[in-house]
């Protein structure tokens, strides 16, 4: 199994983007899909997440309202729509795939699978 995220790019404060996670080898639909990120100097920390089924969702508490994650399992990809970006959010996201089908595991350690990454930066 193999992921592979994309969409990162350079945006400014205000403004949006959305970021792919494409799941190969496997079916998607076996997996919650977690999104991650990292900044510079800071720990990896859980951005949100889906369940298999797309019909529970979990954000930490920063991205409310502001990120929507989806999924569409026939494409084995899922999604992550970042809107109102702001500086701080500056990062490389990472998408995770978890065997977790009861909830939305929000440690990395949870996850089984783990895409290369897409930076995103948001410039003042």
């Amino acid at each position: 199994v193999q992921l592979q995220a994309f969409g990162g790019g350079l945006v400014q404060a205000g403004g949006s983007l959305r970021l792919s996670c494409a799941l190969s080898g496997g079916a998607l639909s076996s997996y919650a899909v977690g999104w991650f990120r990292q900044a510079p100097g800071k720990e990896r920390e859980f951005v949100a997440g889906i369940a298999w089924s797309g019909t529970m969702t979990r954000y930490a508490d920063s991205m409310k309202g502001r990120f929507v994650i989806s999924r569409d399992n026939d494409k084995n990809t899922g999604y992550l729509q970042m809107k109102s970006l702001k500086p701080e959010d500056t990062a490389i996201y990472y998408c995770a795939a978890s065997l977790n089908l009861f909830t939305i595991p929000t440690m990395s350690r949870e996850y089984d699978h783990w895409g290369q990454g897409t930076l995103v930066t948001v410039s003042s």
